[in-house]
């Protein structure tokens, strides 16, 4: 829901970075796969204990989420690319979860519930993405992407601060993947319903 609100102030400086990078060679697929590995080492270090390192990661893998669409803006942009990039997030934003529930036999079943949320969201958002570009629809709420990205209410600033609240508190890890379960299956209604209002005839 802060997403596109969030992009007048992240853009410019990820634009500015991108623009060296690419400058400098480096790919928008190589910082998706960059980033992909550290955000698996990141629900790795949680599965293990240690948190600050998983937080330290997590961080890291949206730093290098942010500068993969800034450097494929630069050098193009390619739909092979728009592909990686969608799975890796899913593949980084299923993972945390994994972690947590690893870490301890307490966050099992909040750890599940919340994974299958995530699954439930990914599949309505890219439901509405096939859709709407079968029908030419296009957006750029979020920035130029690869494909149409829905709004929502839960999206990834909000998943974002959740894992960060959850490596703060790990003790509240069921308490917060409950809510933001619950966010998430708000976000599958509320997408629903648009899909009811852009898509009836």
């Amino acid at each position: 829901m802060f997403d596109a609100k969030l992009r007048p102030l992240i853009d410019p400086p990820l634009s500015r970075l991108g623009r060296l990078l690419a400058g400098l060679g480096v790919t928008a697929n190589a910082l998706t796969f960059t980033g992909l590995a550290l955000g698996l080492a990141g629900a790795t270090a949680i599965a293990f204990g240690h948190l600050g390192w998983g937080l330290a990661l997590i961080i890291a893998n949206r730093i290098a989420d942010g500068l993969d669409g800034a450097v494929a803006r630069v050098r193009g942009s390619s739909d092979l690319g728009g592909y990686f990039d969608i799975v890796a997030d899913f593949a980084f934003y299923v993972s945390v979860p994994v972690g947590f529930g690893l870490l301890s036999p307490a966050n099992t079943l909040p750890a599940l519930v919340l994974v299958a949320s995530f699954v439930l969201t990914g599949v309505s958002f890219l439901a509405f993405a096939v859709i709407a570009a079968k029908r030419g629809a296009t957006t750029e709420a979020h920035g130029k992407k690869s494909f149409f990205y829905s709004t929502g209410l839960a999206e990834g600033a909000e998943t974002i601060a959740v894992f960060i609240a959850m490596c703060a508190a790990p003790a509240w890890f069921g308490v917060f993947a409950y809510a933001y379960a619950c966010l998430c299956v708000l976000t599958v209604v509320q997408r629903s319903a648009m899909a009811v209002s852009t898509f009836r005839d």
